[in-house]
């Protein structure tokens, strides 16, 4: 009798102590995740994200948000401040701009694609204001993250594309 007892206390206390386990391990890891990735973004976990024209999706983790993050503030900044273009600021990286971009820039693929080649926003001619970023200088898996992260900052961080800057 004592000895069901003790083997039913002794698993409630196991799964217990799992549970105290995988919560503060998904505590600690939203803490240590990019404060701006993590409020602006809204990304504490992987997030889906349309890859292709065709509307099919993949997940992205913080850590791909936050290498996106790091390359386009190494060598998008210059020009594409929180989202704008300074070259051209009729054409922002505000979602609706790039949807409405010849063809659109609304997913992942579409926004790889514009970095190996860059076009003009209606798709008629090379654009030489934007750098072409070759595989041999930036291989996809980076341009990926570049992409997740222009992607998700149209979608939620506040004022990003828009003409005037606003606090947030």
């Amino acid at each position: 009798m004592y000895t069901g007892f003790l083997h039913r206390c002794l698993l409630v206390v196991c799964l217990a102590c799992l549970w105290w386990v995988s919560w503060s391990g998904n505590r600690a890891q939203a803490e240590d995740i990019d404060p701006y990735i993590r409020r602006y973004l809204q990304v504490t976990e992987p997030v889906a994200l349309t890859v292709d024209e065709q509307g099919n999706s993949g997940l992205f983790s913080p850590n791909q948000f936050l290498e996106g993050k790091q390359l386009f503030q190494q060598h998008c900044l210059n020009c594409h401040v929180g989202g704008a273009t300074l070259p051209a600021p009729q054409v922002s990286l505000s979602l609706s701009a790039l949807k409405g971009a010849m063809p659109p820039r609304d997913n992942i693929n579409a926004l790889v694609a514009y970095m190996r080649q860059p076009m003009s926003y209606d798709g008629s001619e090379l654009n030489f204001w934007c750098r072409e970023v070759p595989e041999t200088w930036l291989p996809d898996e980076q341009v990926n993250s570049i992409a997740a992260f222009i992607l998700r900052a149209a979608q939620k961080a506040p004022g990003w594309g828009s003409k005037t800057f606003e606090k947030g």
